[in-house]
Order: C-alpha cells, then structure tokens, then sequence
C-alpha cells in the first residue's frame, strides 16, 4: 500500500519502505513507504489548500460526502475487519467488532455537527442596545491525528470524523506496525469525495515523522492517542507554535471489587477487560483491588475461567484470544511479569511467552499497593495482579495512588457503596457493576492526571476541533 498526498498514491521520495508483518505467523503481508522529510514538505504544502479547500466546503455538501462513506464502508466490513486482523494479531470477532463501530461514530459525529449552533447575546451592557453580537464556530484548520496501533479503527473514525465533520483537513499518522487498514479507510473517504488535499495519510516511524509533523508550524492541531511519554514529548514540541492539542494518554487502570459483590460478574468483567486484544487497551482493567474476604475466592474463579480460554489464529472465529503486536511486545510484558514477582508477587496462572508474539493469561496473587504494577507500571498484556484491601478508605487510596486515571470500575450490590466510591476516583469515567473498559460514543472520554488533556466524544470532541468567532453588529438596531 501507498502514502495518500494530495490524492495521489505515492511511494517515499528516497524509496525507502517498511515491511508488515503477521505478528501471529511471521509472514510477510504488505510494505509501505518510510517517508522523508521530502515527503512531509509535500504533504504540508497540500494540507494548506486542503483547509482552505474543505473549510471552504458548505455543511451540507461534507455532510453529502461522509454520508456517502458511511454507507460505503458498511459494504467493506469483512475485507477491513480481516487486513486488521492480520496486521495487528486482533482476534476476529474482535476486529468485526472494531470495524463496524467505523460507520457508527461517523454518523454520531456528523449528526451533532449538523446541530453546531452558535449563540446570540443579550443587550446586557450599558450602551449596547443597538448592537447585535452573535457568534459561530469555525475549524481550526489542519488537524494532525497520530493513531496508537491497538484499535487503529475505531481510533481512527473518534479522530477523523470529527475533524472532517467540522470542515478541518486531516493528516493521518498511522501506527509504523500496522497502517494498512487506515491505509484503506482513507482510501474509501477519497473514493467518496474528500478532497485529496484535505485528507493525506502517511506512513513511517512516529519518532521521524510524529516529530516532524507536530513541529511545524503549518498545522494547527495535534489529536495523539498513545503512551503517556509520547503525550509529554509531543506537547513539549506543540508548545513552540502553541497548537492546540488533545492527548489521550496511559492509564493502569482499577476495578474494585467489594465482598458484599457478585464475585462470578467480577469474573466475568475482569476477564472481559484483560483479555479483549489481549489485554493491549488504555482502558483495560490493570490493576484488580479486591476486598480480602472475597480474593481467594475471586482468584479461583478467574483462574478457571482463564483456563478455559482458546488462544490461538487470530483469523479463527473459535478462538477467544490471540496475540500482541509484536514479539518485542510480548517480552516486554514478560519483563513485566517477572519484575513483579521479584518485588514478592506469586504468579498462580501462566506468566510466560506461549510462542513469539503470544502470551499466556496470567494470575498475580500477594501484589501489594507499594508494587510498581499496583501504582504506575503500565501492563499491555493479559495479566491480572491482584491486590487486597478491607475499607472502602483503603480500596479509595490504592485505586488513587497511580500517576494515571482513565476509567475505574466497582463491583458491590451497595448502591451508596458504589457511588460514595465513584466521587472519591479520580478518573475520568467510573463504571459501577462492571470494569472500567467502557466507551460509548457519547461520553467526554479522556482521563484525569497523567492519563491526557481533553476530552474526546459527540458530547465534547466539535467544540474541542473548532473555535468560536464573535461578530459585533454595532449600531446595526439604530
């Protein structure tokens, strides 16, 4: 596959390219170009007609076009779901999943900003009465979205359409391990009639071409999902021509789990949560804080159920998990593991590579609040450390004590319980009756602390990717 720049499919000017591979066979799938700096020049150049072009285009003619591509896309589902099953190691019922949410946050996107409406003031001030002030909302021009690799798509639609919605042009900067299927995305916008100069896609390493992007000065907006030392450097870089940025961060995410709770829903919700892409979510349950009268128990259970999962070809509709990104990955998380045991934890599930780039599900018990991975050690892997506690005040102090906080979950039939534990989170949504890997198009997603800045959803996301312009009509009642 091709880099996209202004429309055209183009190899990098030096011809450089970069090899996709399976994670789960090894095998050779597909190679893009490695841009150069050449290349990002070019880019730049066509993104400045981009927002004029796209900024310029009426609502209702945007809305014309990804109305066209919402339908479009929905006729592609298989043949997506499958290349990003391949290049990522995503089960495939999950990738089926994560591709049919594409057209579905398209749409919510593109109704709320057809209902974007801009205010008029009152004649409050002394002396304005014949004056008419009114505002509107305009993009803020070229919007640069930088992709994490664990859900390309559907990260892709929370960024795209919303800047696409409010007539802002797109640079896309995929994920170096697995770009083809946002490769394809864009394909289809342009086939649907996005101007090519309005939406561009290019590939390479986040550490070249990331950089590049966010430092020049002919962009206007950086939208980052990523790891929260990437989030630092690139608002760091942002900060010299002061683009506005959003960065949705790391997370080492709780659940709390009382003992007045359902233990088989907690089950249930952990291994939902730590499983799904193999446990490679910013969202994903890291941490499990479990009332101690309950956590044997808790941790039986979860070994059975743990025990009866299927891992194996991502491509195979009857298995339930299937691999990480990429060996390096799963050797991290191997690192991981073993850095917690040293620390005193007792692994009584799994705890190493199964081949390459799969990893076992694995069951840490006697994990204390003063370990790394009960704090702020980050764990991209299908691992559950399991921590004790017997208050709410406890539970509260633990689940606080990380530098992080996306989502939390509690689990307790006690319905003032749960919410005089939710006020006292400090995370940026609380799931109660279930785990904390919960996002609905809707919500103002993002995290307190070290987990971002902004928030991203319908409820939140148009405001954030536009700016208000005031006009004062002086005079204009005399």
């Amino acid at each position: 596959m091709k880099m996209l720049i202004g429309g055209q499919k183009r190899e990098s000017l030096d011809g450089k390219v970069i090899n996709i591979f399976n994670p789960a066979n090894g095998e050779l799938i597909d190679t893009v170009p490695d841009s150069s700096s050449n290349d990002l020049d070019l880019l730049l150049e066509h993104s400045l007609k981009g927002k004029k072009i796209w900024g310029g285009t009426p609502l209702h003619e945007r809305s014309k076009i990804l109305l066209n591509f919402i339908d479009k896309v929905s006729l592609h589902i298989d043949e997506l779901a499958e290349l990003l099953c391949k290049e990522t190691g995503k089960n495939i019922k999950e990738a089926r999943l994560e591709v049919g949410l594409v057209p579905v946050i398209f749409r919510r996107f593109l109704e709320a900003a057809n209902h974007m409406y801009g205010i008029t003031l009152p004649d409050s001030q002394p002396g304005g009465e014949k004056d008419v002030i009114f505002t509107r909302r305009e993009a803020l021009g070229t919007i640069l979205c930088i992709i994490p690799f664990n859900f390309p798509a559907s990260t892709y639609a929370y960024k795209v359409a919303p800047a696409l919605a409010t007539g802002n042009s797109v640079i896309v900067k995929p994920p170096s391990d697995n770009p083809l299927t946002l490769i394809r995305l864009t394909e289809l916008l342009i086939e649907c009639g996005i101007p090519g100069d309005a939406l561009q896609i290019t590939t390479g390493s986040g550490s070249v071409v990331g950089k590049y992007l966010v430092a020049s000065p002919h962009i206007d907006g950086v939208s980052l999902t990523g790891s929260t030392a990437v989030g630092i450097e690139t608002a760091k870089q942002a900060a010299a021509n002061l683009h506005h940025v959003f960065l949705e961060l790391g997370g080492n995410d709780a659940m709390i789990v009382y003992g007045d709770g359902d233990i088989g829903l907690a089950v249930q919700e952990a291994t939902m949560a730590r499983t799904t892409n193999c446990g490679q979510i910013c969202i994903a349950t890291k941490r499990f804080i479990v009332q101690n009268s309950v956590k044997d128990e808790f941790i039986k259970q979860l070994v059975t159920k743990l025990k009866s999962l299927k891992i194996g070809d991502p491509m195979d509709s009857s298995c339930d998990m299937g691999c990480l990104i990429n060996e390096a990955a799963a050797v991290k998380v191997k690192e991981q593991v073993d850095h917690t045991l040293n620390q005193g934890a007792k692994c009584v599930l799994g705890g190493n590579i199964i081949n390459k780039a799969f990893f076992e599900p694995t069951v840490l018990d006697n994990v204390s609040a003063d370990m790394d991975i009960a704090r702020d050690m980050e764990v991209f892997g299908p691992v559950f450390p399991v921590i004790g506690f017997d208050t709410l005040e406890e539970a509260v102090e633990i689940h606080n004590a990380s530098v992080y906080g996306l989502n939390g979950g509690i689990i307790t039939k006690d319905t003032s319980k749960a919410m005089k534990t939710a006020y006292q989170l400090e995370c940026g949504t609380v799931v109660l009756n279930g785990n904390g890997r919960y996002r609905h198009p809707d919500i103002a997603f993002g995290g307190y602390k070290m987990s971002g800045i902004g928030r991203e959803g319908v409820s939140s996301t148009l405001e954030e990717l536009t700016q208000v312009k005031t006009i004062v009509m002086k005079g204009i009642l005399a």
